[in-house]
């Protein structure tokens, strides 16, 4: 018998794939890594100059790249995107949903204008990209569904944040099923432990709040990751070697998941503090 899989298994060669939030971070280095394995890419965000760096860095790597600038909010943005890297390739194969936000607030202090920016930012806008891109994954595909370990575990000073990543691992399972008679395949990663701009930004945040609660920062692996890491989850979750992979989560976290996460702040964790 044959082997099913070999040394270009990996590659994304001849594959179109829409990533958003391609600004920074985990979109970044995700869009990076599938133009090194061979892909066509269609990246958005609204950074422009961010976006910008990024699509200079993606055509020196020799990607064929479509970008637009927008808020992954503006429905009629989105669908402009979709329809125009449906013009320009043809077709999508892999959609990265990685673009999305928060800020740090005790729940009884947010707004219901910032609730439904929370919701239609990391919610709202996952399913609309999906229903966009969906049509035009005419061979199979794959929809890649950045959530978080707060997906998985309680997220204090980011709760409604936390609910949405939870509502888009739910989600992913139920899209399983019904695109499986499509051969889409659906999954999540939930990442943790990367540090990037945002994430950065949120963190320091948190910290200058004097939140009841504060995040177990070093894995149990004992280093910090970065968006590389969950750029090669992605890479996996896009090729064929996860061919019978569909409706699950696959935790980039360096064990903080395992670890249990949330614990209250001490004089130890405080010199932890301190050193960030």
């Amino acid at each position: 018998m044959g082997d099913l899989f070999d040394a270009n298994s990996i590659l994304l060669t001849d594959k179109v794939a829409v990533v958003t939030g391609a600004a920074q971070g985990i979109g970044e280095a995700t869009a990076r890594l599938f133009a090194r394995c061979g892909a066509s890419l269609s990246v958005c965000d609204r950074d422009a100059d961010g976006l910008a760096d990024t699509v200079a860095g993606l055509r020196e790597l020799g990607a064929d790249v479509h970008a637009d600038v927008l808020d992954v909010r503006d429905s009629e943005a989105v669908d402009a995107h979709v329809a125009a890297t449906v013009e320009r390739f043809g077709h999508v194969d892999v959609l990265v949903n990685n673009a999305g936000g928060t800020f740090v607030s005790s729940f009884l202090d947010v707004s219901a204008k910032g609730e439904a920016s929370l919701v239609a930012e990391n919610f709202g806008q996952v399913t609309h990209f999906i229903r966009a891109v969906v049509p035009h994954m005419t061979d199979g595909g794959s929809i890649i569904n950045l959530t978080s370990i707060e997906a998985h575990q309680a997220g204090p000073g980011f709760a409604v944040y936390a609910a949405m990543k939870t509502a888009v691992s739910s989600l992913s399972k139920s899209l399983a099923l019904e695109f499986g008679s499509r051969r889409i395949r659906v999954n999540n990663i939930a990442s943790d432990a990367q540090p990037s701009g945002g994430e950065k930004g949120a963190r320091d945040a948190m910290l200058a709040s004097e939140p009841e609660f504060l995040p177990a920062y070093v894995p149990p692996l004992g280093f910090f990751g970065t968006p590389e890491d969950s750029a090669a989850a992605a890479l996996f979750l896009a090729s064929p070697l996860s061919r019978l992979i569909t409706g699950t989560t696959i935790h980039v976290d360096g064990g903080n998941w395992a670890a249990g996460g949330w614990h209250r702040p001490d004089d130890t964790t405080a010199d932890v503090r301190d050193s960030l």
